[in-house]
């Protein structure tokens, strides 16, 4: 038994080791770190989440995702760095909503052994070397935006100026959220359609700074963040949604909507008395009046999504309730 157990210790270790040894991660790797998503994946091993799901989440409130993904157990997913110590969010362009699929990286202050070993290791996998801020943006898909956790450095913590700026766009059609700063904000600002998070910027070039590796988990602030992740980023703050929540936090969110909207016509219309911010009307009458005014009104999602989502929640509702 001791033998055994001897064997399945190394057999662990030596997995992580492999794993924990890429400067890029693999289609592998990702997927097994991203298994509840079951749906089509990138090249690169990443979740795809559809073109459609990434525009109908623009129209969701934060509030409305923020409560979606708590009442599924993910409590961290939000982060605008908005208290007393810390700089928030600069935009671009804060009117504009931005969502798309993560593409990850993680910055680290330079130590020339470390580094050594990423650009050997990087070589190895065939990654284009030297491994540098450049790295990540050949990873970059159309519908991906470029995640990196820069530790929250300005001075010489510029990732990007206009000119990696408008190569990022031209891959993703998307922009960036970066824990870090930018230079030659003015010339970003100018690229049509890029858009972007960041904490600064500088107008230093970056220096003694490494990348340590590309698609792997990260945090950002609050946030771990893995690749695939979808991000829905408003002037308000970015969220991170996991792949195999983001359908139902988007039906969620319309559904949410819906009701919000039927409540405003119950008031305009006097339809039932409203007394302490309540309706003085049975429950069961007023779902019923809901379910019929639904059948008037153009839904966001097809009845068929609708049904199941209601019926999964009704599930989750019947399980927290008997405690299983």
């Amino acid at each position: 038994m001791k033998k055994i157990w001897s064997v399945l210790v190394l057999a662990t270790l030596t997995s992580t080791l492999s794993i924990g040894q890429n400067v890029v991660w693999p289609a592998e790797s990702i997927k097994e770190l991203t298994a509840e998503w079951t749906g089509e994946r990138t090249e690169d091993g990443r979740p795809k989440v559809s073109d459609e799901l990434l525009e109908r989440l623009k129209t969701l409130t934060m509030e409305e995702v923020w409560a979606s993904l708590r009442n599924r157990g993910y409590h961290l997913q939000f982060e605008n760095f908005a208290s007393t110590f810390q700089n928030g969010w600069e935009i671009l362009h804060p009117e504009k909503v931005m969502t798309g699929r993560v593409v990850t990286a993680q910055f680290m202050p330079k130590r020339e052994d470390f580094n050594n070993y990423v650009q050997q290791q990087a070589e190895k996998e065939g990654t284009k070397t030297p491994v540098t801020n450049y790295a990540p943006i050949i990873k970059l898909m159309d519908g991906d935006i470029y995640v990196a956790d820069a530790y929250g450095k300005m001075v010489e913590g510029t990732l990007i100026g206009d000119n990696l700026g408008n190569a990022i766009y031209k891959a993703g059609k998307r922009g960036i959220i970066f824990n870090g700063s930018v230079r030659d904000v003015e010339g970003l600002s100018q690229i049509d359609g890029f858009n972007g998070w960041f904490r600064g910027s500088d107008p230093s070039a970056i220096k003694q700074m490494m990348i340590a590796n590309v698609n792997a988990p990260i945090r950002i602030g609050r946030v771990t963040v893995l690749p695939g992740d979808v991000v829905l980023a408003k002037k308000t703050g970015v969220a991170f949604i996991p792949s195999h929540l983001v359908q139902d936090v988007v039906i969620g969110g319309e559904y949410t909507a819906l009701r919000d909207q039927f409540n405003r016509f119950c008031m305009e219309t006097n339809k039932y008395e409203y007394v302490n911010e309540a309706f003085v009307v049975d429950k069961e009458v007023f779902e019923k009046d809901f379910e019929q005014w639904l059948d008037d009104q153009e839904l966001p999602m097809t009845r068929k999504e609708l049904d199941a989502f209601l019926e999964a929640r009704e599930a989750r509702r019947k399980a927290r309730a008997t405690g299983n």
